[in-house]
């Protein structure tokens, strides 16, 4: 797979949001451990780290995204991650750091076209490069059985964020199998609708989508297919995430005006 260009969201259908809580003052450091040894170790046995975040309003908040091929690559890796050497000299420093582990969503796209596209991994080297841009999650629970009609209806609502200037990055729902790899576990109280997209800066959050979010909350509720509150939650990427904003390619039209 070429990682130098963006992957078909088709690449890593199985997806695991996974939101860890860290004790006090240990974020940093456990984001820092993490992206120094993980992304590639997975990345060599056929997985995916497809973004890893810091959540705002939540210093103990630490998310990030994991993408398999199929539900049989999801055991099979994390067999071979967790029983291989470089989680057995890290694991200590990682667990001490963690409160809680098993706010995990494990989901799939909604539809082929709705995945989580694979974007070309930051340089770690340039640090001027590191990613950039804001993640917003909105978390739906849906009643059960309803998934397919609320996110008809919430469409129009999708279609509003993109219209100002938010990038859909995916539209995932819950995977309702049983946890073939049961040592990370995963929630079981869905069915869950998970939209995610990316900003480019505050601005674009605090005068785009933070607005029209708010106004959509009404009628989001009133379709009587939720099971509570949306759940709105804002992400910083870490300076290593794949899943960041990117400037789109320049048209060649557009280079040869900007000279």
């Amino acid at each position: 797979m070429d990682m130098t260009r963006p992957e078909a969201p088709a690449a890593f259908p199985v997806i695991e949001l996974r939101r860890y809580a860290i004790k006090a003052g240990e974020r940093k450091h456990f984001a820092r451990y993490f992206e120094s040894h993980f992304p590639e170790a997975f990345e060599q046995l056929g997985a995916l780290i497809l973004g890893q975040f810091l959540e705002r309003g939540n210093a103990s908040s630490f998310t990030w995204i994991r993408g398999f091929k199929d539900l049989d690559a999801r055991a099979t890796v994390n067999q071979a991650f967790y029983s291989g050497p470089l989680w057995k000299e890290h694991a200590a420093k990682m667990n001490d750091r963690l409160i809680d582990h098993t706010n995990v969503l494990l989901l799939h796209p909604l539809s082929a076209e709705q995945g989580i596209k694979v974007l070309p991994a930051v340089d770690a080297v340039r640090e001027e490069e590191g990613a950039r841009g804001v993640m917003v999650a909105q978390v739906f629970a849906v009643q059960a059985d309803r998934v397919e009609a609320f996110a008809k209806a919430a469409e129009p609502t999708f279609a509003r964020y993109r219209a100002a200037g938010v990038r859909e990055a995916g539209v995932l729902v819950t995977l309702d199998v049983p946890n073939n790899f049961p040592r990370p576990p995963v929630r079981t109280d869905g069915p869950y609708l998970v939209w995610l997209g990316v900003v480019a800066d505050d601005q674009t959050l605090e005068t785009g989508f933070g607005p029209l979010a708010s106004r959509s909350l009404p009628s989001l509720t009133a379709t009587g297919l939720l099971r509570g509150t949306p759940e709105l939650v804002v992400l910083d990427p870490t300076s290593r995430s794949r899943l960041r904003w990117l400037p789109e390619p320049r048209t060649e039209g557009t280079d040869q005006a900007a000279r």
